[in-house]
């Protein structure tokens, strides 16, 4: 599995994006339970099918994009008000990218790296470890790319982010991923209660850190991405439950701006799953809330 993917990592981006884009439609047509999901998200968010339909293209080309983000030599990429970023790194602020299932959101750590790991240090990205052994080699090497460093939902992880944001480096999360019970809240997601993790919040209240808002999206025909960067509109509120509904709107306002490259087949209304590996986590936050 590892040489295929190493296969794709060689291939232009705008041959994988067609593959992709045929493999996400014929997803979409073999899986009833995926394109419920999919048209009831982005029904709950206000979109009929119609306005949101290219994002079944796109959660393909995300799919076969992968192998080269995570083995290949990076595509081009044009970052976009990169000065918010600039400000929070003059400050000697830490900075908290975050980034919604939207796009290229893998590309958006390792374009910010490229660009500032050097200067600015290494980003820090959190990551389960894949339970299937050939997934979790490939992960190991596509995490671990130069200027990010990759650690795992664990009590030591968690640490390693804090004293990241501490030193004034950068720190990657996808907030609107649903985290294991006992690490989120059920929190207002376009209209709708979803279990949103408090790490993204916590982080931020603790360290003071800067954050910033990533929506990296692809160009049409392989021409490569724009990775777009935004401050949030106002300070996070003090309080933790109210800080998360701040974040969860934020990460709505990003995706009203390209919802066709949107994750809507994502489950962002499941139930938390159990996880015992994160529950030395929990604890932890609890105890430096």
């Amino acid at each position: 599995m590892l040489s295929f993917f190493r296969l794709l990592s060689a291939l232009p981006i705008g041959l994988l994006h067609l593959l992709g884009a045929v493999m996400g439609w014929v997803t979409f047509a073999l899986s009833p339970t995926y394109r419920r999901r999919f048209i009831a998200n982005a029904r709950q968010a206000g979109y009929g099918f119609g306005q949101v339909h290219a994002a079944v293209g796109h959660a393909g080309r995300m799919v076969f994009e992968m192998p080269r983000i995570w083995l290949g030599r990076l595509p081009p990429c044009t970052m976009v008000n990169e000065e918010v970023a600039l400000r929070a790194y003059a400050a000697g602020r830490g900075i908290l990218f975050l980034t919604p299932h939207i796009g290229c959101f893998e590309l958006s750590v390792q374009d910010a790296a490229r660009k500032w790991a050097a200067t600015h240090g290494e980003i820090t990205v959190l990551y389960r470890p894949a339970r299937q052994a050939w997934l979790a080699q490939i992960l190991e090497t596509a995490r671990n790319r130069p200027g990010v460093r990759a650690v795992p939902t664990t009590l030591a992880g968690v640490r390693q982010m804090i004293k990241s944001l501490r030193k004034g480096h950068a720190v990657g999360l996808l907030p609107d991923q649903v985290p294991p019970q006992g690490l989120g809240v059920w929190s207002p997601f376009f209209g709708r209660d979803a279990y949103t993790m408090t790490l993204a919040a916590r982080l931020a209240l603790q360290t003071g850190a800067a954050i910033i808002v990533a929506r990296c999206e692809r160009r049409s025909w392989g021409r490569g991405y724009n990775l777009f960067l935004e401050e949030l509109e106002a300070p996070l509120s003090p309080t933790l439950e109210v800080a998360v509904q701040e974040i969860n709107a934020a990460m709505e306002r990003t995706i009203r701006q390209c919802p066709e490259q949107y994750l809507w087949g994502y489950g962002r209304y499941k139930q938390p799953r159990v996880d015992p590996l994160v529950s030395a986590a929990t604890a932890s936050q609890q105890e430096q809330a």
